[in-house]
């Protein structure tokens, strides 16, 4: 095959702020290593290119949480951006900057960007109705008023857009909403709000999203993945609304100039700002041009990997803001679905809501880089960690085929030839096949598209292994006289070896600069595939790669369970003995007989419009289900619950309340003070609905 003339690019690659309110999970990371892998690869081709990221700090999440645990939000964000720092490290992500939005130089291009914008005529001012929780006197952001779509009718979805049928719409616009801060129904309040005009911007969206550039080595690449352009389309033809910018304090963030610090720039426009601000903080550090990669004519590329339930705001939003503020827009958007794990969607309740910390405490982020990589492409497709099957695949490609190739022939070089190579070669035929399939590999590299390039270099790792099979070095070490062809059968297979970790090594970094000091050679880049390792001497071998153990797998889960039920449900400071209540007067067992405590599983949970400590909660008692009203509605996130099995009295007394007929009552645990809790009485696993307390 012909190398195309090389032609150097400049090329700037950003994924998605993880939200600075929680840990880094699979999710994240699935993100995270398609771009790692891409740029690793784009720099083995000798390009320019950098890698940037942040944290997004910003917003009434923030504020809340850290009003919770009794910090501040800027003592949160910090320790946030250590832990998130340390957990894409340990995924071996290899971001040039890592950043927060928290920053002088985000406030800075917030500041200019909102100036430019409103110089172009892009702002306006108006007077809208926004809901007000009473409870929690604050006017609430969207993601905090919950209700029903006003378009399908999904039930408990936010206040900007839905889930179920992805539509997006005002909070306004939810039927039935409430507080998920206080869980109180929120109340119109006028209030004054910035916006900005992107009804103006669909003639220019319409262009850009439908366009594409052509890059410094003649290749196009179009502005977004057909999937997202239909999308994109769909919502243009359909009509964009004008973009609420502001928030109302008391928020976190920056406030708007000429505001007296009573409005806030919204999370959503400072996040994407985070991106500039991340990389404003790298040219000042190592001395490179901003406006080389940002300024308007900019001839870099800039490429943003993202989830695909941000694109409107990265495809419509982000490039129109970019465009009428006197910056460049990006080349490149690319979306990809989510993780899935065994064929659904990550569960707390299972352990499969796994934490990126959870994971590394168990198994090698390399495992996992090669799984998501051996199904990436550049669809947006989710993608599933079949747990059963990670530990197959990883077993069997890596340390069964690849690894498999050094570990048979090295030992060899070392022990009959003092760890030398031979200098000439007799057969190249092989060496040549895989010396051949460079660009195709990188093609599909280029192109996102993973799964393709790790299943040509299995395919060619198969043809190695079947080389070594049928040479059968380790009989050749019996033959007397076969010296020669011993270290010529060696010699090819450690060549080979080579060849494929050079491949691999956007995917498996650590593990190739193993094997780069096992050969004792430079780090690889795409370039050495057209050269072989002839009359070299190596080290002796060393064990690269253990399989998994199934029990890594299981322990992992079950860390990562017992982590987020901590999370969840912080431990209770134990009561001081003055403060448990005394021990009831004693009952007979005929007594304690006549009540039925039957297991019980919640279906739904909601809050009652009106009630200011009531639940209302459906049960599933095996042979029926029931209404029951708790006033557990202060302890308890009435999502949180569903799903979970409890105990309630199935023989109480119907109570007509107010609000409806409660059908019996759950039990929960508390201390004699009102500030001491209440907690829910959970079974044992493996406890049915139905099945009667002894």
């Amino acid at each position: 095959m012909t190398t195309p003339p090389f032609a150097k690019r400049q090329i700037l690659v950003t994924s998605a702020l993880p939200y600075a309110n929680g840990p880094i999970h699979l999710g994240h990371m699935l993100e995270q290593i398609q771009t790692d892998i891409w740029v690793r690869f784009q720099k083995m081709r000798g390009h320019e290119c950098y890698y940037i990221c942040a944290d997004d700090t910003h917003g009434a999440p923030i504020m809340l949480r850290a009003e919770k645990e009794g910090i501040t939000p800027e003592a949160l964000v910090a320790r946030s951006l250590v832990e998130h720092r340390q957990d894409s490290a340990g995924f071996l992500i290899q971001h040039d900057n890592y950043y927060s939005t928290h920053s002088d130089e985000n406030r800075s291009y917030a500041e200019i960007i909102y100036a430019a914008l409103k110089a172009n005529d892009k702002i306006a001012v108006r007077t809208i109705n926004q809901l007000f929780d009473p409870e929690k006197e604050m006017f609430l952001p969207d993601r905090y008023v919950k209700g029903e779509c006003p378009k399908c009718g999904a039930k408990d979805q936010y206040g900007d857009a839905c889930e179920v049928c992805g539509t997006t719409y005002a909070a306004t616009e939810l039927k039935n909403p409430y507080s998920a801060v206080s869980g109180a129904t929120p109340v119109l309040r006028e209030s004054e709000h910035y916006f900005f005009r992107l009804t103006e911007c669909s003639d220019m969206l319409r262009d850009w999203t439908r366009g594409e550039t052509t890059l410094a080595d003649g290749r196009v690449q179009p502005h977004l993945q057909p999937e997202s352009l239909n999308k994109m389309n769909e919502w243009i033809e359909g009509g964009l609304s004008d973009w609420d910018i502001s928030r109302d304090a008391p928020y976190f963030g920056f406030p708007i100039p000429g505001t007296d610090g009573k409005k806030f720039f919204y999370v959503w426009l400072d996040a994407p700002i985070g991106y500039m601000a991340s990389f404003r903080n790298l040219c000042d550090r190592i001395g490179l041009d901003f406006n080389t990669f940002f300024g308007k004519d900019s001839k870099a590329e800039l490429y943003h990997f993202i989830g695909k339930d941000i694109l409107y705001f990265h495809a419509l939003f982000w490039p129109a803001m970019l465009h009428f503020s006197g910056f460049r827009k990006p080349t490149g958007v690319f979306a990809h679905g989510f993780v899935t794990v065994d064929g659904a969607k990550m569960s707390k309740s299972r352990g499969t809501f796994i934490n990126a910390g959870a994971y590394l405490k168990h198994l090698s982020p390399e495992y996992l880089r090669y799984y998501f990589a051996a199904k990436l492409n550049n669809r947006i497709e989710d993608i599933d960690l079949n747990l059963e099957d990670f530990v197959a695949r990883v077993n069997s490609d890596l340390v069964g085929k690849f690894v498999n190739i050094a570990s048979r022939s090295a030992g060899f070089i070392s022990k009959r030839f003092a760890g030398k190579l031979a200098a000439q070669l007799d057969d190249t035929r092989l060496l040549e096949k895989l010396q051949a399939a460079s660009e195709e590999i990188a093609a599909h590299y280029e192109a996102r598209d993973y799964a393709k390039a790790l299943r040509d270099i299995m395919a060619l790792t198969d043809l190695a292994n079947q080389y070594v099979d049928e040479m059968k070095p380790w009989e050749l070490a019996k033959l007397e006289g076969a010296d020669h062809q011993l270290q010529q059968v060696c010699s090819v297979a450690l060549n080979l070896f080579r060849l494929l970790t050079l491949y691999l090594k956007p995917v498996l970094p650590a593990l190739t600069e193993k094997v780069e000091g096992f050969l004792c050679i430079s780090p690889l880049t795409w370039q050495d595939a057209g050269s072989l390792l002839l009359g070299h001497t190596i080290q002796p071998y060393q064990h690269l790669m253990t399989r998994i153990d199934k029990k890594q797998v299981d322990a992992m889960i079950e860390d990562n369970k017992q982590a987020l039920a901590a999370a969840a449900e912080p431990a209770a400071a134990e009561p001081a003995a003055s403060a448990v209540e005394p021990i009831a007067d004693t009952v007979g067992i005929d007594d304690f007989s006549k009540v039925d405590l039957r297991i019980a599983r919640i279906v739904n949970a909601e809050h009652v419009e009106g009630a200011a400590k009531l639940l209302k909660l459906t049960l599933d008692i095996g042979s029926e289900t029931r209404t029951v009203f708790s006033g557990i509605k202060a302890h308890y996130d009435p999502v949180s619950l569903i799903g979970k099995h409890t105990v309630m009295i199935a023989n109480l007394a119907p109570r007509k309340m107010k609000f409806g007929l409660s059908e019996g009552m759950v039990l929960a645990a508390s201390g004699s003070s009102d500030d001491s809790g209440v907690f829910l009485l959970e079974p044992h696993e493996g406890a049915l609905p139905g099945m009667r307390i002894r």
